[in-house]
This record gives structure tokens, C-alpha cells and sequence, in this order.
């Protein structure tokens, strides 16, 4: 399809149908391993990687899956895509492969791709498909890490702890420390931790879309100026 507006695709996928606080899915992961930012980055890499891979395959060969297989081949896409990204891991940052642990091939069950390949992937061309499946997975992705920053900075004083689980020995100086001495909360590392800022950030997006919205309409509501409104009765001769 030739109109498809990029504007509009990354806006769906950043903020009006951000897969994590608009559709709400992925809520497993999202709110399973966002106990710190390096977890959370690590699964918003995989997953941004698996959309993208799943999405550009799938358009590939939209034309040619038959209606009847069409699903499980979606599925068998998505998995051939996680095991991809879980060789990866288990080669260049095995420790922190180990700490995601069963929710790495849980992105084969994981809504937001299988929803984003069938309803948008295998009704368009390559390109379009790829940058979908980029700006979701980069949506879903700023969701974790924000969660996983809130998570550690209130859980432990702290931010960007144990880096070097992804990035190498270069980023073991990466942590910083927000406050001295902090009494760890221990409820913000927890997972009702994760329930409750999620809330909050879900609750945060509403607040700001309904302000948007009535700022629009109050200038939709504006009178133009140098327009009148001039109220005729009788007859004109």
C-alpha cells in the first residue's frame, strides 16, 4: 500500500497506540523483568529485534502463504526470530541471558509482534513493515526502560547499575548514584512495584492526551478574527 504515512506510523507506535500503555500488551515482561534498566534494556533490544526481523519476513511473503497457514507461519517466523536473538545473547552477554531467563522465548507468545505481523506486516511492502516494526518495538522498548529506571532509582538510590551485563567491561563504571547511604525500598523492585508505576505512567499519558485535547478544543472553539455574525430578520428588498 503506497499510503502509508511514516508520520503517522511513528506516532501510533511512540505515543496514541504505544503498545505497552495504550494496547496493553506484553504486560508479562514488561512487568517481570523491569527491576533495573540494564534488564530492561536488554529485553527492549530483543524484542525491537524480533519485531523488526518477524515483520520484514512476514511481508515478504504476504503475497504467497495461503489464508489457511497463514498464522502458524507467522508463528514459526517469530520463533525462528527469538532463537536468533537468544544465540546472540548467549554468546556476547550470557549473564544477563541467564537473568531474563524464561521471558527471552516468551517473546515468541508475546502479543504486540504476533498482532503487529499479522495486522500490519502481511498487508503491506518491505518498507513500510520494517519501520513498523521498528517505531513498536522502540515504543514498547522506552516504556521498559522508563519502568526499569523509576523501578531502580526508587528501589536502590541508583541508575544504569550492572551495564556491563550488555554493553562490556566498558560500561562498569556506567552506575550512578543518585542518593547516599539510600534505604533500599524494596516494594519499588517488586513486582507490585511494577503495577503500581505502570499505573502511574498509564494514568500520566491520559492526563496529557486530555489536556491536548482540550487545548484543541478550545481553538477549534476560538472565533476567527474579523468574522461577524450578523443576525438578519425580515425581508430584503
Amino acid at each position: 500500500m503506497s499510503d502509508v504515512s511514516y508520520k503517522e506510523l511513528s506516532l501510533n507506535g511512540l505515543w496514541k497506540n504505544n503498545p505497552a500503555i495504550v494496547q496493553l500488551l506484553g504486560l508479562c515482561p514488561l512487568l517481570a523483568v523491569t527491576g533495573s534498566v540494564v534488564n530492561a534494556t536488554g529485553l527492549a533490544a530483543a524484542t525491537t529485534l524480533v519485531l523488526v526481523c518477524s515483520n520484514t519476513a512476514v511481508s515478504l511473503i504476504r503475497n504467497i502463504v495461503s489464508d489457511a497457514i497463514r498464522l502458524p507461519a507467522f508463528v514459526m517466523i517469530i520463533a525462528a526470530a527469538v532463537t536468533c536473538i537468544e544465540l546472540l545473547m548467549q554468546a556476547f552477554a550470557y549473564e544477563l541471558y541467564e537473568i531474563l531467563g524464561i521471558f527471552l522465548p516468551l517473546i515468541t507468545t508475546n502479543c504486540v509482534i504476533l498482532g503487529r505481523a499479522d495486522g500490519f506486516a502481511s498487508r503491506h511492502s518491505l518498507a513500510p513493515a520494517a519501520y513498523d516494526g521498528l517505531i513498536m518495538g522502540t515504543g514498547f522498548g522506552l516504556v521498559l526502560v522508563l519502568l526499569g529506571a523509576l523501578r531502580e532509582l526508587l528501589g536502590t538510590g541508583a541508575l544504569f547499575a550492572n551495564m556491563d551485563l550488555l554493553f562490556g567491561p566498558a560500561a562498569a563504571n556506567w552506575k550512578i548514584t543518585v542518593i547516599n547511604d539510600y534505604p533500599n525500598f524494596l516494594l519499588a523492585i517488586l513486582p507490585p512495584g511494577a503495577f503500581i508505576f505502570t499505573g502511574l505512567i498509564i494514568a500520566l499519558k491520559n492526563l496529557v492526551d486530555a489536556n491536548i485535547k482540550k487545548r484543541q478544543a478550545a481553538l477549534r472553539a476560538r472565533p476567527v478574527k474579523g468574522a461577524k455574525r450578523v443576525r438578519v430578520t425580515g425581508n430584503i428588498s
